[in-house]
């Protein structure tokens, strides 16, 4: 299931380092967070345009969706109590999270903890 909220703005204007660490091979994203949900409205579709300018396919890429009860899959297992909530993966291990809100954008924010910690 998709949400709304992450269809890519128009473009995405951001730093090419950003843009080179989210698209670094074998990373995968999940995200959580809600069509209804401000945050989400907010900052979903610049980090799917950031997600988008890096070249990350599709498929590397989990949406998920919960209710108004923070309610859906995944959420207990990762966790999740606000959203939205992206959880960057490497062979399953999680290198990096994002939660609600930061003093940068999604994309700036993963891609400052990415680091090292995504190397193979």
């Amino acid at each position: 299931m998709s949400m709304e909220t992450m269809q890519p703005t128009a473009e995405w204007d951001g730093d090419a380092e950003v843009r080179d660490a989210l698209g670094r091979e074998g990373l995968t994203y999940k995200v959580w967070g809600a069509d209804w949900c401000g945050d989400c409205q907010a900052q979903l579709p610049a980090f799917a345009a950031a997600l988008d300018a890096a070249g990350v396919p599709a498929d590397r890429i989990g949406q998920f969706p919960v209710d108004d009860d923070k309610r859906g899959d995944g959420v207990d297992e990762y966790g999740v109590e606000f959203i939205p909530t992206v959880v960057v993966e490497r062979d399953g291990v999680e290198v990096a999270r994002f939660v609600e809100d930061a003093d940068v954008s999604i994309a700036e924010y993963l891609a400052a903890r990415i680091g090292d910690r995504a190397e193979a």
